[in-house]
């Protein structure tokens, strides 16, 4: 049922456009004042084919929003004592010690050099290991060794990922850059190795039962793949606001996310909904049901980068007012785009634009779920946002 509230016609309204103008098949949404939900709502398909409006129990593929889960299943180990932030990762996986880093400008995996320290628990948590993804960066030497390696094939396990990381050498040395990673992957390692479980046992006796998060997992089962929202990318990756959307369930491999797979990946393998999206950002507000002590969740939502840096992306270049805490990225000087009262937000989101945030000093807080590939931090989001905080009233 869409709960709508007057002050938030405006988010409706612009989310209904970027529908028309075929720039997002759908969006559904929740909004936070404190902890109270003041707007939920859906707009537009599940299945634009199929006439099917999108309904609140609609399943998404979370892609990175998988990010925020794992971190949690981390911070979860470090409060018991079993994980130190500062640990080296050889410690859990001694195939990660003794790292080479590619030297300034390498033409060739053998252009390397000594890491001058260990991979730390806390690097891997911020995207500053100097581990790469193979995605974002074609034409880079380890673009081309990550994918020559399968680093992401889905028909191995995270053990596997893990030796075939262990001959690639780092991009940087670790601690002296931001980059994104597998990281958050290579912590759904650890979470086996220091707990003893699989990934998907672990989340979901540690966080997915207790906060009753029921379609929340590593596939949808068939019973409920009629609830699994559709894919579509948009008319073109350099302009996201070109209209028209093509179906594309098939990314970002056949059958994904419709059957279980051996590769349970910590960076991108999760699917959810919005009300179990939504329970997880309310368990990271501070509360007596909060999922971490109080002293965790500033942790998590306080830049960890040094001063001058921010995060940065090989096609966009370093992107201002951005830090990046325990598993999202912190605002610590809003831009334009920006809403303006957003300083201290902490936020992140998945590749087919699934967004959660959390903004203390705004005491707002909210997810955005749509299914565009490419609609991580798309223009719909931007104005959704800067709304629902115009709506939400600092």
């Amino acid at each position: 049922m869409d709960a709508r509230t007057p002050e938030f016609s405006a988010v409706r309204t612009a989310m209904q456009r970027y529908v028309d103008q075929e720039i997002i098949p759908g969006a559904s949404w929740a909004v936070l004042r404190g902890r109270d939900v003041v707007d939920q709502q859906c707009v537009g398909f599940a299945d634009r084919e199929a006439g099917t409006a999108l309904a609140p129990d609609h399943i998404f593929r979370a892609f990175s929003n998988t990010k925020i889960v794992v971190t949690c299943a981390i911070m979860l180990l470090v409060e018991e004592g079993r994980i130190g932030l500062d640990d080296a990762v050889e410690k859990f996986l001694p195939q990660l010690g003794n790292r080479k880093v590619l030297k300034q400008g390498a033409s060739s995996l053998a252009d390397v050099e000594p890491a001058r320290s260990p991979i730390t628990i806390r690097q891997l948590l911020t995207h500053t290991s100097g581990l790469s993804y193979g995605i974002f960066d074609p034409g880079t030497v380890l673009f081309k060794a990550y994918n020559e390696a399968r680093v992401l094939n889905p028909l191995t396990p995270l053990s596997d990922m893990i030796d075939q990381l262990a001959g690639l050498p780092l991009s940087y040395h670790p601690g002296e850059a931001w980059e994104y990673s597998v990281a958050t992957d290579v912590l759904g390692r650890v979470v086996e190795v220091v707990s003893g479980k699989p990934l998907d046992a672990f989340l979901k006796a540690r966080i997915f039962d207790p906060l009753g998060m029921t379609d929340t997992g590593f596939h949808v089962p068939e019973a409920q793949q009629g609830r699994l929202v559709a894919l579509y990318t948009g008319a073109d990756v350099l302009d996201p606001m070109k209209p028209g959307l093509t179906r594309a369930d098939h990314l970002p491999y056949p059958q994904a996310y419709r059957r279980p797979l051996p590769r349970l990946s910590g960076g991108g393998g999760l699917v959810s909904t919005l009300s179990d999206m939504l329970a997880l950002v309310r368990a990271l507000l501070p509360g007596s049901d909060a999922l971490l002590k109080p002293e965790t969740l500033r942790r998590m939502m306080t830049n960890q980068l040094p001063a001058g840096q921010t995060i940065r992306f090989a096609n966009l270049g370093p992107i201002p007012g951005k830090g990046f805490g325990l598993g999202g990225a912190v605002t610590f000087a809003p831009m334009p785009f920006d809403p303006p009262n957003s300083t201290g937000e902490f936020q992140w989101g998945g590749l087919a634009g699934t967004h959660w945030w959390i903004c203390p000093e705004a005491n707002t807080a909210g997810v955005l779920m749509a299914q565009r590939h490419m609609g991580f931090w798309n223009p719909f989001f931007f104005e959704f946002k800067r709304l629902a905080y115009q709506a939400v009233g600092g």
